[in-house]
Order: structure tokens, then C-alpha cells, then sequence
């Protein structure tokens, strides 16, 4: 018995359309963070305000660390300050943030001889124009707090290049290897 074949059909393409383009939410359409030293006015262990934008002209580190005297800020303060002379010789200036009142900023730098200035934050303005205040726990409770972060600005005052959740050894060592490609 001889199979009979059925014709065939011509195939047409299906039109493809196309899904319209989604939209970002807005939390992640405008990311926290700046792209240039910021026009804010911030109270320094030097006793006088500072508008960041003052500092144009040279090269800015600006560390941002949770507490004074806490293990892993003091470690950190301290490696910037051991190796100060190698970012001044690169032309930085270097300045460390948290949310520490000025008095506790004064006895932290003068408790293990910090040679460059500290910004009290303490309503977070600072921290919130960086994006760097975010959810923590400690012990199962949740709270609010500085992610570790470093931020490298050239002389125009734009920003190089934003360290996020640091990791304390070696990095000042990526601080300078930053400051050397500018």
C-alpha cells in the first residue's frame, strides 16, 4: 500500500512582538553614590566647617568606617596613617567619616595620633549623599549602619573610583595603586 503524502503548508513567520521595554524601579533607577566631591559643609576635628568642594584642585580619600575605637576602624585609621606619607607624596589628601560625634572624633585622633582631619556625621547626611549607611545585624538585631567604603577623587574633584564593603588589610595598598593611575 503506497503512503500518501500530505501536501505541504506554506509556512508564514509568526510576527514577533516585541515586549515593551520595563522600566526600572525607582530605587534602582537612581543609584546612591556620587560622581563628583559634593557641595556640603561638614564639621572637622579641626574645630571649622569644610565644604568638600573647597578641596578641588587635589587628590581626596574619603574612608568612611562605623565607629572610633572599634577594632576594625582603628586598624584602618591606623594603616592610613602609617602610610600618609606615601599618599601625600601622590598628592592626596586624606579624610576619614563617621556618624561619631566631633568630641569622640577629637579623642579617637588623638588617642592613636591621627594625623589628618575626621567628619562628624552624626544626622548622616554625609553618609546618605555617598549611599553608604546600610542594613546591619548584630547578635539577630537589625539596625543601620556605615558599610565600610572608600572613595578616591582627582584634582577636578570627580570621582575615580568607589571602594564598597572593605576589607581592611591590603587596603590602603589599592588606595595607592588607584592614586598611581590618576
Amino acid at each position: 500500500m503506497a503512503s500518501k503524502k500530505r501536501p505541504r503548508r506554506a509556512v508564514t513567520p509568526k510576527a514577533r512582538v516585541q515586549p515593551a521595554p520595563r522600566k526600572k524601579p525607582r530605587s534602582a533607577a537612581k543609584k546612591p553614590g556620587v560622581r563628583a566631591l559634593p557641595a556640603l559643609a561638614v564639621q572637622t576635628t579641626a574645630g571649622k566647617p569644610l565644604r568638600l568642594t573647597d578641596l578641588k584642585g587635589k587628590r581626596v580619600v574619603l574612608y568612611f568606617y562605623p565607629k572610633d575605637d572599634t577594632p576594625g576602624c582603628t586598624a584602618e585609621s591606623c594603616d592610613f596613617r602609617d602610610r600618609l606619607w606615601e599618599l601625600v607624596l601622590r598628592h592626596a589628601v586624606v579624610l576619614g567619616v563617621s556618624r561619631d560625634s566631633l568630641a569622640s572624633h577629637a579623642k579617637f585622633k588623638a588617642k592613636y595620633g591621627l594625623p589628618f582631619e575626621l567628619i562628624a556625621d552624626p544626622d548622616g547626611k554625609l553618609c546618605r549623599a555617598f549611599g553608604v549607611i546600610k542594613q546591619k545585624s548584630l547578635y539577630g538585631r537589625k539596625y543601620l549602619g556605615i558599610e565600610r567604603s572608600t572613595f578616591v577623587f582627582d584634582e577636578t574633584g570627580k570621582l575615580r573610583q568607589a571602594f564598597r564593603g572593605v576589607k581592611v588589610p591590603g587596603h590602603v595598598q589599592q588606595v595607592l595603586e588607584e592614586l598611581d593611575k590618576l
